[in-house]
């Protein structure tokens, strides 16, 4: 038998992304056997991030601030914006150190069946942006998915009048991928995308 507080820490732990019932509990117990060096430091953060992080009203992503870190860096190319899903994708493509533009966090893709329109997502507040920079490139980084592929339609159609250059990433082999563990979808878009040797 669980005592209370136990059971609603093992309850709101496993509706966490990656863990279910037994990870929860293994998570709590971990958390109540070092209660001074795990449990209160992270009741602390929790409490933090509560009171002061929030979505950036430019970009959608979360920060501290508003406008967020990367919309107020006056180094960033404010002609370049990279639309994806969701902020883990923005952390993903900032983790690669690559992009210096701008980015836009639409919080998922256009889905009938989730009640998730354009209104949900977003999109006029990509339009707004692209209107106020004419010639501005809108990179759809969308995932390669049936819902991606058609948010990135849907968007290019409405992106279109606004004169911006959209383009999307890339498609194909990972970086030292082997062609027998790459799936259908992988190798048709390998295929399609293929460039000059030379």
């Amino acid at each position: 038998m669980i005592a209370g507080p136990i059971e609603e820490l093992v309850r709101l732990l496993a509706r966490l992304p990656g863990l279910g019932p037994r990870s929860a509990r293994r998570a709590a117990l971990a958390l109540l056997r070092r209660p001074d060096t795990l449990l209160v430091p992270l009741v602390a953060a929790l409490e933090a991030c509560a009171r002061k992080v929030r979505r950036c009203s430019i970009c959608g992503n979360l920060d501290t601030a508003d406008p967020c870190a990367i919309c107020a860096d006056p180094r960033r190319d404010p002609d370049t914006i990279l639309v994806v899903e969701q902020v883990e994708d923005l952390w993903a493509m900032e983790r690669a150190g690559t992009f210096r533009g701008r980015y836009h966090v639409l919080g998922g893709t256009l889905s009938a069946l989730d009640a998730v329109g354009p209104e949900e997502l977003g999109v006029e507040r990509l339009l707004r942006r692209a209107a106020e920079r004419p010639g501005i490139e809108v990179i759809l980084a969308l995932s390669a998915t049936v819902a991606g592929q058609t948010t990135a339609h849907y968007l290019a159609e409405r992106l279109a009048p606004s004169g911006a250059r959209i383009t999307r990433l890339g498609y194909g082999l990972p970086v030292g991928g082997e062609l027998n563990y790459l799936d259908e979808g992988t190798l048709a878009a390998a295929l399609e995308g293929r460039q000059p040797v030379g």
